[in-house]
């Protein structure tokens, strides 16, 4: 059962300063022993974001694997704690997470299409957090 979402909005525009976020977002939840999943569109993005997550920082070690659109950082994770939602909709069984994070950024469509989400978790009573960030901001 969702405790909480964390949308957490950035003033970029730029993806790959979404996807950055979002490995610096999973990184500090593996290293508080959270398993995570992460969900994106397409498995395109999805291999797209597993290279970052083995470069994105050179001191960072991620242990994860890739599955169609899903990411799950190791240990695998039917249990997980945490899910990063990276795609344009509500993603299935989301509601087995402890917690779910939004990362949007100023890209016109994502706004409207986070804004979506943000409305559809507050309708199904889900307590809804926003965090506003500046480029680099660690979250």
């Amino acid at each position: 059962m969702t405790e909480r979402v964390d949308f957490y909005v950035l003033k970029s525009n730029n993806a790959k300063q979404r996807w950055l976020f979002a490995c610096r977002l999973i990184e500090k939840a593996y290293l508080r022993d959270l398993r995570v999943v992460i969900a994106s569109d397409t498995a395109a993005e999805a291999k797209a974001l597993d290279e970052l997550l083995w470069t994105f920082n050179e001191r960072a070690f991620i242990p994860h694997d890739l599955a169609a659109a899903h990411i799950t950082v190791e240990p695998a994770a039917p249990a997980a704690e945490l899910l990063v939602n990276l795609t344009a909709g509500l993603p299935a069984d989301w509601e087995r997470f402890g917690r779910v994070a939004e990362i949007i950024d100023a890209d016109e469509d994502r706004r409207r299409l986070g804004r979506e989400r943000f409305k559809a978790y507050r309708d199904l009573k889900v307590a809804v957090e926003t965090h506003q960030l500046d480029d680099g901001t660690d979250g």
